[in-house]
C-alpha cells in the first residue's frame, strides 16, 4: 500500500494562510486527488483578517482537517509583518528584500508542517511559495524548497527509513495572473482569500501595499474581477 495512505486515503498537509496563493495551492492540492490537512500559522501577523480566510478557504475546499497553530513571532520582531514598523506602500527596490520580509518564515512554517505530515503518515506537503511575484523573498525561490525537501529527508524517522517527503510549490513559476486564472479555474471566489498587509480600521484592504497592488495587477492582466479588492 501507498505509504501515504492511511486507509486508502492519500493525505497532504497544506500550508493554508489565508492568501490567494495558498487558497489556489489548496485548490490543486486537492484536485491531485489528496485529502488536505489545513495548516494555519496564527505568527500575530498584524494582518490577522487573513485568519479568518483561512478558516473559510478551508471550509469551501474541504479540508479533512484544520488545524491554526499559535506561533507567536512578534516576540521576535524583526519584520513589518509582525513589528512596529511601516509596511511599505511605493513599492520596494530592485533586488531588495523588502521589510516585510519575516526571518524564516518559511522554514519555521514547513518545519511545523512537516512534523504534522509526519505524524499523520502523510508524506506531501504544499506550499503556495512564487518565485516571480514574491517581492524578493529568499524563502520563496526554488533553491529553497529543494534544500527543505533534502532537510526533511535527513531530519526524520520517515525519511531516514526511506519513505522521503515531496514539497509540493506548484505555484512556484506563476505569475500573478495565473494564479488568478487558476482560482477561477478552479471555481474558489477570489473574495475567499485575503492578501493585504496593512488593513484598514475598517477592515479593509489598504490597496497600497506591495501585497495589494500585485494582487490587483494580476486580476487585472488576467482580465478578472477580484472579489476581494478594496
Amino acid at each position: 500500500m501507498d505509504s501515504n495512505a492511511t486507509n486508502g486515503v492519500r493525505r497532504a498537509v497544506v500550508l493554508l494562510s489565508g492568501g490567494l496563493d495558498s487558497m489556489v495551492c489548496a485548490g490543486l492540492a486537492k484536485e491531485a486527488g489528496f485529502s488536505v490537512l489545513a495548516l494555519t500559522i496564527d505568527y500575530n501577523q498584524r494582518h490577522r483578517i487573513e485568519l479568518e480566510a483561512a478558516a473559510r478557504i478551508a471550509k469551501t475546499i474541504g479540508a479533512e482537517r484544520h488545524i491554526v497553530l499559535p506561533l507567536d513571532l512578534r516576540g521576535f520582531g524583526g519584520s513589518a509583518l509582525t513589528d512596529d514598523i511601516a509596511v511599505p506602500k511605493d513599492g520596494v527596490e530592485d533586488g531588495a528584500i523588502p521589510v516585510t520580509y519575516v526571518p524564516a518564515r518559511n522554514t519555521i512554517f514547513l518545519s511545523v508542517a512537516l512534523g504534522w505530515a509526519e505524524a499523520a503518515g502523510a508524506r506531501d506537503i504544499f506550499v503556495g511559495v512564487n518565485a516571480l511575484d514574491y517581492s524578493g523573498y529568499p524563502d520563496c525561490r526554488p533553491e529553497f524548497i529543494e534544500g527543505f525537501e533534502r532537510l526533511a529527508e535527513l531530519a526524520t524517522k520517515a525519511g531516514v527509513e526511506g519513505q522521503p517527503f515531496r514539497i509540493h510549490a506548484p505555484l512556484q513559476h506563476f505569475g500573478k495572473a495565473e494564479i488568478a486564472r487558476e482560482a477561477a479555474r478552479l471555481g474558489l471566489e477570489s473574495g475567499l482569500s485575503w492578501s493585504c498587509y496593512d488593513p484598514t480600521p475598517e477592515g479593509k484592504p489598504c490597496g497600497q501595499c506591495d501585497s495589494c497592488r500585485l494582487r490587483a495587477k494580476g486580476f487585472a492582466d488576467a482580465g478578472l474581477v477580484d472579489t476581494g479588492a478594496p
